[in-house]
């Protein structure tokens, strides 16, 4: 039986602990129900079991990447939205946010981001 999916549910895969708790936090204050995933292959483990609204997904991670954790999303779960974030790390991160737009991403934020300005992209992808 395929999982169901919960309207209010997303997961948050960042491998940086702080960022991922701060990010974690400022959604369940806005009345999301939130899991937490440390890389690309731990979050499409937590999508087997738990069909989310959407994925806030980082890009440059070890282990699996958020590009290719956007594709294997894609693949699987079709209609979940992809929120991609980055920093860059190394390179520009606009490269790398247009890569993961391009590869299916519903939408992306440049690291820093506030809160608001990702709580405003979930209220058009997935409103409370």
């Amino acid at each position: 039986m395929a999982p169901i999916v919960d309207a209010n549910s997303i997961l948050v895969v960042e491998d940086d602990v702080v960022l991922g708790a701060l990010i974690c936090r400022g959604l369940r204050a806005a009345g999301y129900k939130v899991s937490e995933a440390s890389d690309g292959n731990k979050a499409l483990q937590a999508l087997e079991h738990m069909k989310c609204a959407a994925v806030v997904t980082d890009i440059i991670m070890p282990d699996k990447e958020g590009v290719e954790t956007i594709i294997e999303i894609r693949k699987h779960w079709p209609d979940t939205k992809i929120i991609a974030i980055s920093g860059g790390g190394r390179v520009d991160p606009s490269m790398i946010l247009n890569l993961a737009d391009h590869l299916g991403a519903d939408a992306v934020l440049k690291k820093p981001f506030s809160l608001k300005a990702l709580l405003d992209i979930l209220k058009t992808l997935a409103p409370l």
